[in-house]
């Protein structure tokens, strides 16, 4: 099969290029929506390069869609025409009612460029290849990465989530066919691990050499204990329901090379709204510049706090993108007796204790009282009572709360995670 072509730029000036032409673009796309009628007026599309002049577009993040309600979203936001819609894609997100985001044919014919590219950044081989886990259903990953795995060169096997196919059939396929990538949910991949060493199976000396992962935050806690669990170079890509995938981890890690002649990534101060200096923290912002044919967003945020840098050590033709690294996130956060508890700091606290397989938090009211209750799967052969003691006495001194802690049985996170898009494993049970 015939390689899809990546359309790489040749110079930081040809995107440069992309951008200004095509920020006109997708701003004359989002004057079709009613959602921006009377928003935009006041801007000049002869001067949007300059910084003052695009800021003035108001940003959009999850809770302005919220706010325009699932009825009115369509009627509002959508400017495709329903004979060019290809597919709709689902949002990821875990709470909420989700969003169908339709796309027409030329914004998949764009989406495989995007795919194709973090498929070969992320150094894959002629001989690969990938047993591919992400679920197959109404959210469009499993599809997507499925589809343009041929397109990049790779062979696949097309398993799905544990839903589609269990997870023991999973680990016998990953023995008999030898895949050399699995592809999957940060959260599967260690469910698959921990399912394993239940299994007698040591998938550290599996075939697989590399795993590709998305749709979750990785931490690098998360990252060292998916890499000891298979015993494999991790890779990490980037990407959203709303923009598309837009950047890839390569084989030096730096970070995400972001795919910049697709979207136009802004780094901005949270207060004026302008970009700050390369390399120092800002909100991310982002644009697509060709993705925007049926739903056409501008300065779309994720609620991201991020580096952007042009520096690399990577060299070859992706070297032409930056790399865009994660701080934190504004959102993500729960309060309990007063303490804010930020899930990714609990996360990787929690993934750095070789003893817990996996996990779930939920923050809970018994007798007019917040409880932060922690479930937990912890490996056999061990001191249940000495190794729940050290974990509450960590989380005192660290979060400075008293958890609840509940042992329970392994795999129950899984089959629970499993039906969902992504790990529910933060869940506020108070409202």
């Amino acid at each position: 099969m015939e390689k899809l072509d990546l359309h790489l730029p040749n110079s930081k000036e040809e995107i440069s290029r992309i951008q200004s032409t095509q920020k006109k673009v997708a701003f004359a796309q989002a004057k079709k929506a009613k959602f921006y009628q009377g928003k935009l007026d006041q801007i000049d599309i002869d001067h949007l390069d300059e910084p003052e002049e695009w800021a003035k577009i108001p940003i959009i993040d999850k809770e302005t869609l919220r706010n325009l309600g699932v009825e009115n979203f369509r009627d509002l936001f959508c400017i495709a025409d329903q004979k060019n819609i290809a597919e709709y894609w689902r949002s990821g997100g875990v709470t909420g009612v989700p969003l169908y985001y339709p796309r027409t044919y030329t914004d998949m014919y764009y989406t495989y460029i995007q795919l194709c590219r973090c498929w070969t950044v992320s150094g894959l081989k002629e001989d690969d290849i990938c047993h591919q886990s992400f679920p197959y259903g109404v959210h469009p990953a499993g599809q997507l990465w499925s589809r343009t795995a041929n397109q990049a060169g790779i062979g696949v096997l097309w398993a799905g989530s544990g839903v589609n196919t269990p997870s023991k059939v999973q680990l016998e396929l990953i023995q008999d066919l030898q895949p050399t990538i699995w592809m999957g949910m940060p959260s599967y991949g260690l469910h698959l691990a921990n399912l394993a060493e239940e299994m007698g199976i040591d998938l550290v000396d599996s075939k697989v050499r590399k795993v590709i992962v998305g749709a979750e935050a990785l931490s690098d806690a998360k990252r060292e204990k998916l890499e000891r669990c298979w015993g494999a170079e991790v890779n990490d890509f980037f990407g959203m329901t709303e923009i598309g995938i837009l950047g890839a981890d390569s084989q030096v890690h730096e970070g995400f090379h972001i795919w910049t002649d697709q979207a136009l990534f802004e780094v901005i101060d949270e207060d004026t709204g302008l970009p700050v200096a390369e390399g120092e923290e800002g909100l991310m912002v982002i644009t697509p510049l060709f993705c925007n044919t049926s739903t056409p967003f501008l300065r779309w945020s994720s609620g991201d706090i991020v580096r952007v840098s042009d520096e690399t050590s990577l060299k070859g033709p992706f070297s032409i993108f930056p790399v865009m690294r994660h701080a934190h996130r504004t959102v993500g956060f729960s309060k309990i007796k007063g303490i804010n508890i930020n899930h990714s700091e609990f996360e990787d606290f929690i993934f750095r204790i070789p003893e817990i397989n996996d996990f779930k938090v939920e923050f809970v009211a018994t007798d007019g009282l917040d409880e932060l209750v922690l479930s937990i799967e912890i490996q056999k052969l061990l001191n249940l009572e000495t190794v729940i003691k050290n974990i509450s006495q960590q989380i005192r001194d660290i979060f400075e709360i008293k958890p609840v802690i509940v042992q329970i049985k392994a795999g129950t996170l899984a089959q629970e995670f499993e039906l969902s898009v992504k790990a529910p494993r933060f869940v506020d049970k108070r409202t």
